[in-house]
């Protein structure tokens, strides 16, 4: 008769502190988690000096989202931009978006760091770069969005209780200065042509506004080039490789 190995765990018995975790539980714990965070269990593991930051669903801002809602959270976005702009290694900087766009001023935020950081910065528009995503959209070095993909242009709108007073009036309105500002100032677009965009009537369903296509894009001057994947990290390889001549000829 074969007796039963009492020293070998029960598959789901407890681990305590007479049987702690084995190696293989802990690689099958961590490609758990891989298959949680990115939906596979192997990704390319490659050094790159180019950093890429993604800009995915709606941006959360000081309201938790639902569960259910695909989110970007700024408070994890930030302190990538900032490990990025601190990183020696990284040369460069490529943001992907395809967002609805979300709370204005994470967006805003999001885009002032983008804006102020010293290495190359390129924005791609995939799908779709809307409301709060655009002022991300135009705040890198050079911008680009694929040809099927699309912008919405909308003026600012508050969620939740209102009060009705001047003065809730005109925090909206100097918010939306704050974006128009800020568009203008790191685009090719007018200040006029914007607003024109912003407060169209007859497009959009249920608001006022435009929703933009890609070359239409580029022809207002909100977006630098149509291009892909491909077009925006030759792009900023160019810019790169310009970066370290200026820097050997400095040397």
């Amino acid at each position: 008769m074969i007796q039963p190995n009492l020293n070998q765990p029960e598959p789901n018995q407890p681990h305590t502190t007479e049987n702690p975790p084995t190696d293989q539980d802990e690689k099958k714990k961590g490609i758990l988690e891989t298959i949680q965070t990115l939906g596979q269990t192997n990704v390319p593991n490659l050094e790159s000096n180019i950093y890429c930051l993604t800009i995915i669903g709606q941006i959360e801002g000081h309201i938790q989202l639902p569960p259910q809602n695909k989110t970007t959270k700024y408070e994890h976005v930030i302190p990538q931009l900032v490990a990025a702009e601190q990183n020696p290694k990284i040369e460069g900087i490529i943001v992907v978006l395809n967002t609805v766009g979300g709370d204005v001023e994470a967006g805003l935020a999001i885009a002032e760091m983008i804006a102020s950081m010293s290495k190359p910065t390129v924005t791609l528009v995939l799908g779709g770069g809307h409301s709060i995503g655009v002022p991300i959209a135009v705040a890198s070095d050079k911008s680009f969005i694929a040809e099927t993909a699309t912008m919405t242009i909308h003026p600012i709108r508050l969620t939740g209780l209102v009060i009705g007073v001047p003065q809730t009036f005109e925090y909206l309105d100097k918010m939306q200065d704050r974006v128009i500002r800020f568009v203008t100032n790191h685009s090719r677009i007018t200040e006029e042509k914007f607003k024109d965009l912003m407060f169209k009537t007859g497009e959009l369903t249920r608001d006022i506004g435009t929703n933009v296509i890609g070359s239409d894009a580029v022809r207002y001057g909100l977006i630098d080039k149509v291009g892909g994947l491909g077009d925006a990290l030759r792009e900023l390889n160019e810019m790169i490789e310009k970066g370290r001549q200026g820097r050997d000829m400095i040397q």
